[in-house]
């Protein structure tokens, strides 16, 4: 009706006479308020008669106006002037027209037809009785109600579409009763017990109505706005700014008979939900003490998963990814996946495991299975995500494993593929990962084409209330962000938590965005089964300790209602205890589990073959790189039209220049290992916050239309005609998300490098969650690997403290690498040390090592996520580039690079060997430059920090008997790589292959040290020959140059940062 003012006011000023008005009164008083100029033909008395014959509708003139005719007429103008009331309503309204300038043929208007309405019909006539159709006023007395009542009653319709939830019966314990919205609505709108029988006309924003009835009496009205918004389900959709898709949610809650279900559908429902409840009791009868973090309160949530399961594969569904938190996920593994129940069990013994990792608790775990779905007897594929007790943390990680499905199925629009998330009430509004998850979902290279949120609404958070865990009204809000439907439901009602999963996957299917479900529930323990509520929750568990079950209260009903006998609720119930008892029987006669049973990440056919300990080749043939590099420094192809920015022509003729003189900077080394792996049909993604251009400027992957929008060209795109897909994609301003989302991408095909960067290195630690607990301990916990690579610029620059330090001290100490042992040396050295370790971690010094262990992701026959501090002021640093010499095919990366300079070819005038990783090296060899030192001063690179190169640094170490051994790093003391180097260069040294060693007396460093120890001369030989001797016996410890240790990563001040670089640089080459 709101439209219906506005349109009135819009057309008032074009008609004669017409002034703004209420709409009420402007249809009352009519358009034509010139009688005033009326003057009669001739004075007659008054006479009634009857009703004048109907025009032709088309004349230029009107044809009865003839005559004999035109007297009569003229008769009955004349008394209609002096009373209105004289002459029949039809001349009436033809006077009236004429009057107000109705053209020939158009002043007559038909009169009402006489046809009686047929059932809940209403003439228009009785909406505004004082007007005809044509919108001229009869001249009868008005009661503005009616038209009040009409808009009153539309308010009331659209008022239950959108508050109607505040109303409905969600809560099965009734902690808070609901709202009497419908009692309100007629005291806003001020109706009356007496309009209750009065027939209304129905809008078209409604489908309460079935297909012959266009009006309804107020009181069936209300009815069937409460039966639709105000029982068991409360529907937020409102907020949602798409016309079809409101109409579309109506259209499927407010359908009379529409949640209706079939006596088989019951009978199935009813079977599901014993099964549920069925599992948690036996779990609870024979391991009463364990920790299992059970759905009791909410059984329906395996139901309810089951239906958008079997709507989905319905529909065209394949594979259905599912990311969960704790709680149900053992029902969830049982009655979903319909993973073996002695697998299940088995977790109960604590039994030894069968194969190498630490395992997890047996309610994080994950696993994959393919099976029949027996509702529609299609193969449907089902995976649960590993996840910790974080319990938002996987959403992401699923959402990448589903977008990576969808990718390499070529499943554009999300029909094959789909991720189902489940959360917790409290989680669902407390974690900040859920909006970062909302986030990605419609973005062009993060959307998984609409996820199905299932919220299992305990309505408690461990033993927090709601009223002190969230400020919005539902837990759900923050879906709201999205326009995602939310469906509140009773999760006591199983029939009304089917039809909402129907929905739900419907809603998925057809407009492929995300919607959630909530189940509103309770939970009838503590926080797990050991844990006692009353503490906390005293009148909210004395409530629910007197409960029936939603199976209880389900199977009464149908017991009642005829559908099933007592005998079959027991036998349904009978006959999953006997399964049960048997996979136990089962599970007492395992020795052992199996951490792969629980793998939710497979990948068939990657390992059968291969020899673990042989590393593919990274060198590439030089034409390759010549073409790539050509390829990569080109705008487009056959587009001379395409105009890139002056800048952009600047630094692709830079690149050029660099290909043509076969050398690479890291930008154009970055780019040939992408294009190389491109070419051997290796797919390659990287993402994070502005990868397209690079924080640096030094990127540019895509080149942008200066003067049109939206066209771009991305030369990796267009290297060979057969290459795998390239994507290239800016991020939301997110690291938790983005890289759990990528961390998912690359668990899904381990032939693919995919890559994450970071704005600025520190900028990781908003993910530190993700790190910690599934990159370094993926793989020992749930047999996971993943070749995910993350690029961190990392370097101590002036720029502050958050802009400096990656902090590689974190990643390092998160390594399982053993720092006393050093590993059996065979040929197999460095690879099983890659085998061995749960990541690598390096920091490269040149382009050509950097295009080398990228490459070196695919080429190893395993795959392990790589850390790499990537640098800053190194891209465009002159002396840091490299030549096609070092990138060819005999070629490979260097885990250490050693001193190459004069000094190493006389090794016996050293007096002093630096060990460095990354950008400091070239600020080392400058200050060693201008001391004039080459001679006695060497400079090695550790490239690769871990796995730690042992048999490379006591090479280097033997190889310079008469030097002192410094490490030098830029970060501060308690930051960096000291404290994980510091005890693996003992274990190095110890391992030296000369058992025997002698320190000469005519060595400079060794009389100071001497002296400094003894406080006497050195003597003139001294030798060292106990069976354990080593290099450090001799009095060569490693020690540390570099800052002091700090809370912080870095010093604001800019002067501060030169004082202290130029303070490293003196004490790095201090007594030389």
């Amino acid at each position: 009706m709101y439209r219906t003012r506005n349109l009135v006011a819009g057309l008032l000023p074009l008609l004669p006479g017409a002034a703004p008005e209420r709409l009420a009164v402007w249809l009352v008083k009519g358009y034509v308020q010139n009688s005033s100029a009326r003057a009669p033909l001739a004075a007659l008395s008054i006479r009634k008669y009857s009703a004048a014959p109907p025009p032709p509708t088309q004349a230029a003139a009107e044809p009865f106006l003839n005559g004999s005719s035109s007297v009569y007429v003229e008769e009955m103008y004349n008394s209609w002037l002096q009373d209105p009331k004289s002459v029949h309503a039809s001349w009436d309204s033809f006077f009236r027209n004429a009057s107000a300038g109705a053209g020939p043929g158009q002043a007559y208007q038909a009169p009402p037809s006489l046809a009686v309405p047929g059932k809940y019909e209403i003439p228009v006539t009785a909406l505004v009785p004082q007007f005809t159709s044509s919108g001229v006023s009869t001249g009868l007395p008005i009661d503005e109600k009616i038209i009040d009542d009409h808009l009153a009653v539309q308010a009331i319709i659209r008022s239950y579409q959108i508050r109607g939830h505040f109303g409905a019966f969600l809560d099965p314990i009734q902690i808070e009763g609901p709202k009497d919205l419908n009692e309100r609505l007629k005291q806003e709108t001020h109706l009356e017990e007496k309009d209750m029988d009065r027939v209304f006309k129905l809008p078209a924003t409604t489908y309460i109505g079935k297909p012959d009835e266009r009006a309804l009496p107020l009181r069936e009205i209300l009815s069937r706005l409460e039966a639709a918004y105000c029982r068991h389900i409360g529907v937020e959709f409102m907020f949602i700014n798409s016309l079809e898709q409101c109409n579309w949610i109506r259209k499927r809650f407010e359908t009379p008979g529409v949640m209706s279900l079939d006596a088989e559908g019951k009978r199935l429902l009813l079977a599901r939900v014993t099964r549920a409840a069925g599992f948690e009791a036996f779990l609870a009868r024979k391991w009463t003490s364990e920790k299992r973090f059970g759905l009791e309160g909410c059984e329906m949530l395996i139901p309810a998963m089951k239906t958008i399961i079997d709507k989905s594969s319905e529909l065209g569904v394949e594979s259905i990814i599912m990311g969960m938190p704790h709680r149900g996920r053992l029902n969830v593994l049982a009655n979903v996946c319909r993973k073996p129940l002695e697998q299940i069990f088995a977790q109960f013994a604590g039994l030894e495991a069968a194969d190498d990792g630490s395992g997890d608790v047996k309610y994080h775990l994950g696993t994959y299975i393919e099976r029949l779905n027996r509702v529609t007897n299609k193969n449907i594929r089902l995976a649960v995500v590993a996840n910790p007790s974080h319990l938002e943390a996987v959403d992401t990680i699923v959402q990448g494993k589903t977008r990576a499905e969808q990718f390499y199925k070529g499943d554009s629009e999300g029909k094959k593929t789909m991720s189902i998330l489940l959360h917790g009430d409290a989680a669902f509004s407390g974690q900040g990962i859920v909006y970062e998850t909302f986030t990605l979902s419609d973005l062009p290279d993060y959307t998984t084409r609409g996820t199905i949120h299932v919220v299992a609404n305990n309505q408690i958070g461990f033993t927090t209330d709601p009223r002190h865990s969230r400020s919005s009204p539902y837990c759900t809000d923050v879906a709201r962000v999205v326009n995602a439907p939310i469906f509140h439901v009773n999760a006591d009602d199983p029939e009304a938590v089917m039809h909402v999963c129907k929905v739900a996957a419907e809603w998925r299917a057809t407009f492929h965005k995300d919607v959630v479900v909530d189940l509103v529930s309770y939970r009838r323990g503590g926080h797990n089964e050991i844990d006692e509520p009353m503490f906390t929750q005293p009148l909210m568990y004395s409530k629910i300790r007197k409960m029936k079950s939603v199976t209880e209260k389900y199977s009464a009903k149908l017991i009642e209602e005829g559908t099933v006998t007592k005998e079959e609720v027991d036998d349904v119930r009978n006959k999953y205890e006997k399964i049960c008892e048997e996979a136990y029987v089962k599970a007492q006669k395992e020795t052992q589990i199996r951490y792969k049973d629980w793998l939710d990440s497979p990948w068939s056919g990657f390992f059968e073959g291969k020899n673990q300990l042989k590393m593919g080749n990274t060198g590439v043939i030089e034409e390759t790189l010549k073409h790539i590099g050509k390829r990569f420094s080109s705008t487009p192809p056959n587009a001379a039209e395409f105009v890139v920015h002056k800048g952009i022509e600047r630094i692709l003729r830079a690149r050029m220049e660099m290909v043509e003189a076969r050398t690479v900077d890291w930008a154009l080394g970055e780019a040939m290992a992408f294009g190389s792996l491109l070419k051997e049909g290796i797919h390659v993604r990287l993402s994070g916050q502005d990868v397209e251009r690079g924080t640096f400027s030094h990127r540019h992957h895509v080149l942008h239309h200066q003067t049109s929008d939206k066209s771009t060209y991305k030369p990796l795109c267009n290297l060979y005609p057969d290459q795998a897909p390239y994507t290239v994609c800016n991020s939301s301003l997110s690291e938790f998300g983005v890289l759990g989302f990528e961390l998912g991408y690359s668990m899904t095909n381990p032939n693919a490098l995919v890559c994450w960067e970071a704005q600025f290195g520190d900028f990781f630690n908003t993910a530190q969650c993700i790190i910690d607990q599934f990159i370094a301990s993926g793989q020992s916990k749930w047999v996971r690997q993943s070749g995910l690579v993350l690029l961190l610029p990392h370097g101590m620059e002036g720029m502050g403290p958050e802009h400096s330090s990656a902090r590689p001290e974190r990643f390092l100490h998160a390594c399982s690498e053993d720092p006393e042992t050093f590993p059996p040396e065979t040929e197999e050295f460095a690879i099983r040390q890659l085998h061995d370790t749960n990541m690598i971690v390096a920091n490269c010094s040149t382009p050509a090592n950097y295009f080398h262990l990228l490459r070196r992701q695919i080429a190893m026959p395993f795959r392990k996520p790589l850390i790499i501090f990537t640098p800053k002021s190194l891209l465009r640093h002159p002396d840091a580039k490299s030549s096609f010499d070092d990138m060819v095919e005999t070629t490979e990366f260097k885990r250490a690079i050693p001193e190459t300079g004069v000094a190493a070819n006389d090794p016996g005038s050293v007096r002093k060997v630096i060990f460095c990783s990354g950008k400091v090296y070239y600020e080392l060899k400058k200050a060693r430059e201008e001391r004039g030192l080459d001679n006695t001063v060497a400079i090695t690179r550790i490239e690769q920090i871990c796995p730690f190169p042992f048999d490379l640094i006591r090479d280097e170490i033997n190889k310079y008997p008469n030097a002192e051994l410094k490490w030098v790093q830029e970060e501060h003391k308690n930051m960096g790589a000291w404290s994980f180097v510091q005890p693996r260069f003992e274990t190095a040294m110890q391992k030296s292959s000369e058992r025997r060693l002698s320190c000469q007396p005519n060595t400079s460093w060794w009389r100071r040290q001497w002296a400094q120890l003894t406080g006497r001369p050195s003597p003139t030989d001294v030798v060292v020959t106990h069976p354990s001797a080593s290099v450090s016996d001799c009095g060569r410890p490693v020690s540390y140059v570099g800052r002091g240790v700090s809370a912080s990563p870095a010093t604001g001040s800019k002067r501060q940062h030169l004082k202290e670089a130029a303070q490293l640089l003196a004490d790095a080459f201090a007594g030389l």
